[in-house]
């Protein structure tokens, strides 16, 4: 085998390099042949990859997770046996945590796991959710991501029933779109720049982004949904905040900017940014739902 999207250190190195994470992969066992296994490489590092060094690329991918689910998308058998055995009742337990009751539960870790194996079909050929898994973090968490994210969605499609009177009612203002008279300019750089860097996330990092600064959800909020400790989103938040600036920083001075230049770009204020943050994170967030449930048990206590 061989990389053709890469920048390796030398050729010889990538192709040894290649061979060994081939092998660590267990690729040939769950089906993938080594072209498919390449294929997969390429598409990713194509997408994510670009300024990094071969090497540096596939030490960060969590390359066994990412063969399992890439060999699940093309419907290799035995790659669906050890999926299976590995995920099937961590689906159920974290859908189950969300919900925070069993039958609903169920359906929420049933209606994902239809998704991941590819109910529906595109131009003849189905489509498998675990196909967009890029192996930039763990599996498990990626899949606590997509089942946060269905119960959103099917959250959102719930209240979309609810009138706007009943919307008045309990307190939703409808804003008015901002004049383009009162718009400052700003550089498109930045606008590039910002996209790039939000667009390069891993899915949990842009669901975080999104239910904490777009919707306005609280850090217990966000915990409950993910499971985890309200310490532990407020650490991944703050370390995803000063990670962003730097890359939105990097990205400015590969557009042609000097240092000093990218800063005083950076200062510009985020809301006169022609972006729309939401597309370039590609996720909903966190719905009502989570804080309407909490208060709930707060009642029942």
């Amino acid at each position: 085998m061989s990389p053709s999207q890469f920048q390796p250190s030398s050729e010889s190195g990538a192709k040894t390099l290649v061979d060994e994470l081939y092998r660590k992969s267990t690729a040939a066992e769950l089906g993938l042949g080594d072209q498919e296994f390449l294929a997969i490489l390429d598409e990713v590092s194509a997408k994510h990859g670009s300024g990094t060094s071969f090497e540096e690329f596939t030490g960060n991918l969590r390359i066994e997770d990412l063969v399992l689910a890439r060999a699940c998308a093309a419907g290799k058998e035995r790659a669906w046996e050890a999926f299976m055995l590995r995920f099937r009742e961590k689906l159920y337990d974290i859908a189950r945590q969300i919900t925070r009751e069993d039958s609903s539960g169920r359906e929420l870790a049933d209606s994902v796991y239809a998704d991941l194996f590819g109910t529906k079909t595109r131009e003849g050929a189905r489509v498998s959710k675990l196909a967009s898994y890029s192996g930039r973090g763990s599996l498990e968490g990626w899949l606590r991501t997509v089942l946060a994210q269905e119960y959103v969605n099917t959250y959102r499609k719930q209240r979309r029933l609810v009138s706007l009177d009943q919307e008045s009612e309990e307190g939703v203002q409808f804003e008015a779109a901002p004049s383009a008279e009162t718009t400052t300019p700003v550089d498109s750089r930045l606008e590039q720049a910002t996209d790039r860097a939000l667009r390069s996330l891993a899915a949990q990092e842009r669901f975080l982004l999104a239910s904490y600064f777009l919707d306005g959800r609280t850090l217990a909020e966000i915990a409950r949904a993910l499971s985890v400790h309200e310490s532990t989103i407020s650490r991944k938040i703050d370390k995803l905040t000063n990670s962003l600036r730097k890359q939105v920083l990097k990205n400015l001075v590969r557009s042609g900017m000097s240092r000093r230049q990218a800063e005083e770009t950076l200062a510009a204020d985020v809301r006169d940014l022609a972006l729309d943050l939401r597309a370039s994170l590609a996720q909903d967030s966190l719905p009502n739902a989570f804080s309407e449930k909490s208060a709930k048990a707060g009642e029942g206590t």
